[in-house]
């Protein structure tokens, strides 16, 4: 190694990044553009083609389902198969669902091709990007785990909701929607080639792993029962899901609702992409906030109550201050900053457990895969009786049941702070079975 390269190796250290997975963390970044192309638009896209908004959103539960099965199970198929092929399945699902549901689904607007092409693309990012989740939880330096999946999420979201939003936002008055949309099979093999064949970093494997079926199938239950046997774990599971709930329940409503309000689509994915542009920014920030403060605490307030508040707010100041950008701008930038606040979970509930900590990572990824499931459910439930309204309002409550659910995730009555939990921590050996 060079001195040139020891340089860049010791500044992405300081600054959080595990040198030994910095291809990954690009090619995270520029997978999820691809998967977050429609994001913004696919539910009044389908809308306009003859779909209710309650079809609309059963297209995006149904696809919600399949991410919470890969979420879940991405831990434990890391912890069996190693990482680089869980995410290589996920790849390989991907673009599988991608193609057939552009090429089948969407030419058709046949809902018998339309809902299991969507789902089978769902099983594809999860598996890819929460299984380098999962690799970042093993490789990371101890002292810098909350910073590393701090830029986890900050590339995550930068791909999914940021560069995806704004790179429709122009694309599709150029090219239109469903070349627009083809253009995440281009974005899914970029990212794959930085993080599977640039990447190579290697996580040691036990070598006195059971390799039979009965301990493969054990391993893979464990995603299952760790949450009986720590119930914080589950707790943890169901905050993670109230996280990100506002991410994938707006999309199904509020760009119609901004319509209504006399926004354009594009205007709209503007909106949203600034908002991730703020999240992205404070997904950072929180991770170093939560190594300092305590990751409970910044969890707790800033993630439950502070997206309780903006996620209000968000919804009403379009309607007390019509057309008035700098306050739309404001709510919008604090509703993605406070979302932020949730990114020390992907620290503390591996930190709950002494082992298994692939199998906690399961439920946590669960719980990030939950959501797109019951985010859109939500919407079709309940906005035909108590309209847009109130499910924000509802939206809120949730978030602030968060808040309240939080406060039992504690790990031991002499430990308060994030920095005392890795000192806990620091004679453990992880490994992969």
């Amino acid at each position: 190694m060079n001195e040139l390269e020891k340089q860049n190796e010791g500044f992405l250290y300081k600054i959080g990044i595990p040198p030994n997975l910095a291809w990954g963390f690009l090619g995270v970044l520029i997978f999820m553009i691809g998967d977050g192309i429609e994001q913004g638009w696919i539910s009044p896209y389908l809308v306009d083609n003859g779909f209710t908004v309650q079809q609309a959103a059963s297209l995006l539960t149904v696809y919600g389902i399949t991410v919470a099965i890969a979420a879940w199970f991405s831990g434990v198929l890391v912890d069996m198969l190693g990482p680089k092929q869980t995410m290589t399945l996920g790849l390989i699902l991907y673009l599988a669902g991608t193609i057939s549901f552009i090429s089948l689904g969407l030419s058709s607007m046949n809902e018998a091709i339309l809902f299991p092409t969507y789902a089978l693309r769902g099983f594809g990012y999860p598996l890819f990007a929460y299984s380098f989740l999962v690799w970042i939880s093993y490789s990371s330096p101890k002292e810098n785990l909350g910073k590393a999946v701090g830029w986890f999420w900050f590339v995550f979201s930068g791909g999914l909701f940021v560069m995806g939003a704004f790179s429709s936002s122009y694309l599709i008055p150029a090219i239109g929607h469903i070349p627009t949309l083809w253009t995440s099979v281009l974005w899914a093999l970029i990212g794959a080639f930085f993080a599977l064949v640039l990447n190579r970093d290697k996580i040691k494997k036990d070598d006195t792993g059971d390799p039979n079926q009965d301990s493969k199938l054990k391993e893979l239950l464990s995603g299952i029962t760790i949450m009986k046997e720590e119930p914080k774990v589950f707790v943890g599971g169901v905050v993670r899901v109230i996280n990100s709930l506002v991410t994938f329940a707006f999309p199904v409503f509020i760009p119609l609702y901004m319509i209504e309000l006399g926004y354009t689509t594009e205007e709209w994915l503007k909106i949203w992409g600034t908002l991730f542009t703020a999240n992205i920014i404070f997904n950072l920030i929180f991770g170093f906030v939560g190594d300092k403060l305590g990751w409970r605490n910044t969890i707790m307030w800033f993630g439950g109550v502070g997206t309780a508040l903006s996620t209000l707010a968000l919804y009403y100041v379009p309607q007390f201050f019509p057309g008035n950008a700098t306050a739309l701008l404001i709510v919008t930038i604090l509703l993605g900053a406070f979302l932020a606040g949730y990114v020390p979970l992907s620290a503390l509930i591996p930190s709950l457990v002494k082992k298994e900590k692939g199998a906690a990572m399961s439920v946590l990824n669960l719980g990030a895969g939950l959501p797109t499931f019951v985010g859109p459910a939500l919407v079709g439930l309940l906005i035909g009786p108590i309209g847009s309204t109130g499910v924000v309002w509802v939206l809120a409550a949730i978030y602030l049941l968060g808040a309240l659910l939080t406060k039992f995730l504690t790990i031991d009555t002499n430990i308060s702070s994030a920095q005392d939990i890795d000192d806990s921590l620091a004679d453990e050996e992880i490994k992969l079975s």
